[in-house]
Parts: structure tokens; C-alpha cells; sequence
């Protein structure tokens, strides 16, 4: 099936990724540090050093899991090649996309799943090396591989600036958590950068992530696992989204919520539905629709796994705005048994809607071609 777009796929940072730091702050850079074992017998692992805090906390409330370049964990894998995975090796990683049967990928981060210091200088200086490092790796491998920019969120100008630099360099969508430290993703304070992304026809991408420090230090990772304070974040952002109808404030935008699976929708619309008093668009006579008009007219995108019951989700979502990612980086995908093969299996779904959901959609949503 040619033109299938890969539409969440990852990079493991590692220690080169923060050689483009600004000269004045390189000595503040994000380190490696190995970090001791739980238990007497474990193995050593390795953790970033950012402003004298271990990115990530590996145990405790607070805890969550991200894989770091260059810990032994990460230097053993065998199952996706080290240059592969942290894109030291740009044509590498394409020439792996032929084996998986991708035309093309869009590369978030990892480390920056979650938030990471409260230093807003230092974060700032963080994101700009990464997105410099992506742009690097855009202008060695082309088009296939495309790229979502870290925008250091509690400084909107800094922002601005890199979202309008990373448009240049291959970057074709604006990273965001579901929540962004203590503020909901409707809120006016980011529409200066939904404005910018609307100009530059790049998509809104709201990827699972512990964006909310409030909300990382309830859980522990041991106790829940990554659902409450990762995994359920997109959820509170599309709630939010829809319920105060900022895609109507900004109808060229394209929103997407990645990396949650998708069965959540029935569920939040109901909610939406249930609690939601206002009328829509405009029309005092017209009660807000909830259904798959509602995603093609907000042009709001969901990310689904290949487990799940597509057939139930288009009837809630629709056929034009469910997209797929593979999560690669973070795994292995092999054609046969990755994204690709599975869903070209399934017999509960027509070869045409597969097509959409593995090309036409996501290249619609990321305005590639």
C-alpha cells in the first residue's frame, strides 16, 4: 500500500542531541548519571540531569518511564538499530521505514514527554537543541522523515520563534501535552500559538505525557502504571478543546491527540454531551452535534491502535479522522508483525477505509502532499 505515513513514531535523545545548545548554557546542558539499583542485585541504569533533578524519577510518587540514549538498557537492545533509534544516522532510519513499508514518519520526542524543569530559561535552551538536532537530521534525510516541534510553552515569543524555524526545516506540527503544566489547553494563553501553527499549516499534536508536575507527583508509577498522570492527559485537552469550541477560533487548525488509543471517545463525547449546554456555531436552534461531524468540522484527529474496535470508533469518530501511529523507536515494528501488516490483516475492515487510516488520513492531517 504506498503512501502510508507513520504518524507517531520516536527518537531516544542521547548526548548529542544537546551539542546544539546555546554556548552561554552549554555547562547547564541535560547529562547522563547512572543511577543505583532498587534492589542489591539489579542492574545500574542511567537517568538525564536537568537542573539537579533526575529526568526521569524512576520510583516513588512522581515516577513515570522514559527511555534514555546511552543507558544500558537502551545501549543493549538489539530489536531497532542504535543509529536508528536515536537518529544518528538519518539515511539509516529511512532505509528502515522501507523494511516496515512507511513512506514516511513524523518523529516526536521522548524525554520531553514529560515536564521537565522549572527553569524556563533552561527549558527553553533544551527545546532548541532538540529542534535544531531535528532539523539537521530533516535536511540529511529528506521528506520521509518529518518532525513536530518542542516549543518551550511557558514563553510564548520563544515559541513563536521556534515553531516559525523548525516550518523551514521539515517540522510539520507543534508538540503539545494534554495539559501544559498548570494551564488546560483552551485557555487564551496558547492562541497566539495556535495562531502561528494555523499560518504555517502545521498540526496541533497533543501526545500522551506528564506535561502537569501537579498531577506527576500524585502517582506512582509501581501503583498505576502510566494511565492517570501520562496516558489520560490528551483526554482532559479534547474535552476542553471542544466544550469552549476553540477550533472554531481558528478554522484552518487541525488538532490530533496521539498516542491514547482511541476507545476513549464514546466515552468523553457522552460526557460532553451530558454537560455541555451551549448550542453550536452560532445557531441558537441547533444543539451542538457530537458525532463524526463534529471531528470533520472541528477537523479533529485521533490516533487509534491496531487492537482496537475501529469498526465501533468510525460510528463515533468517522472514517476521514482516525490516523495510526506505530510508536516506533519505542518499539520494534517489523512489516509482517508492526502497524503495517496488522491492519492490512484485518478482515473486519475494508481494504479502503485501512487506506485511509494508514495514508490518506494522516497525510491530511500532518498537510503532507
Amino acid at each position: 500500500m504506498p503512501g502510508i505515513v507513520d504518524a507517531d513514531t520516536h527518537i531516544i535523545e542521547h548526548p548529542g542531541v544537546w551539542e546544539h545548545f546555546d554556548p552561554a548554557l552549554y555547562d547547564r546542558r541535560p547529562l547522563l548519571a547512572s543511577v543505583a539499583p532498587p534492589e542489591a542485585d539489579g542492574a545500574r541504569d542511567y537517568v538525564w540531569m536537568i537542573n539537579g533533578n533526575a529526568v526521569p524519577k524512576r520510583h516513588g510518587k512522581g515516577s513515570y518511564a522514559v527511555a534514555v540514549g546511552g543507558s544500558e538498557s537502551e545501549e543493549k537492545r538489539a530489536d531497532i538499530r542504535k543509529e536508528v533509534r536515536y537518529i544518528t544516522d538519518p539515511a539509516a532510519r529511512v532505509e528502515d521505514m522501507d523494511k516496515r513499508g512507511v513512506d514516511a514518519e513524523v518523529v516526536f520526542p521522548t524525554v520531553l514527554l514529560a515536564y521537565i524543569t522549572d527553569d524556563v530559561e533552561l527549558e527553553t535552551a533544551i527545546c532548541r537543541s532538540y529542534n535544531r538536532y531535528m532539523a539537521n537530521a530533516w535536511r540529511v534525510a529528506g521528506d520521509r522523515l518529518r518532525w513536530v516541534v518542542a516549543p518551550p510553552l511557558r514563553d510564548i515569543e520563544a515559541s513563536l520563534r521556534e515553531i516559525e524555524i523548525a516550518r523551514e526545516n521539515g517540522a510539520v506540527g507543534v508538540f503539545f501535552r494534554g495539559v501544559e503544566g498548570d494551564r488546560s489547553l483552551a485557555e487564551s494563553y496558547f492562541f497566539p500559538v495556535y495562531a502561528a501553527a494555523e499560518r504555517l499549516d502545521m498540526a496541533i499534536s497533543v501526545h500522551t505525557g506528564g506535561g502537569s508536575p501537579g498531577m506527576l507527583q500524585v502517582f506512582d508509577r509501581s501503583v498505576s502504571h502510566n494511565l492517570p498522570h501520562v496516558r489520560s492527559l490528551p483526554l482532559f485537552a479534547f474535552r476542553d478543546l471542544v466544550a469552549h469550541k476553540v477550533p472554531e477560533r481558528f478554522p484552518g487548525l487541525r488538532f490530533g491527540f496521539i498516542e491514547a488509543s482511541a476507545s476513549w471517545v464514546p466515552y468523553v463525547v457522552h460526557h460532553l454531551r451530558r454537560s455541555t449546554r451551549t448550542n453550536s456555531r452560532g445557531n441558537p436552534d441547533a444543539a451542538m452535534d457530537f458525532g463524526p461531524s463534529l471531528f470533520r468540522d472541528y477537523r479533529l484527529y485521533v490516533a487509534a491502535e491496531t487492537d482496537e474496535d475501529i469498526p465501533y470508533l468510525i460510528g463515533a469518530i468517522g472514517e476521514d479522522n482516525i490516523i495510526m501511529g506505530s510508536d516506533y523507536g519505542h518499539q520494534d515494528q517489523s512489516r509482517d508483525n508492526g502497524m503495517v501488516g496488522v491492519m492490512e490483516r484485518r478482515d473486519d475492515l475494508d481494504p479502503r477505509v485501512v487506506r485511509k487510516i494508514l495514508a490518506d488520513n494522516p497525510a491530511r492531517y500532518y498537510g503532507l502532499g
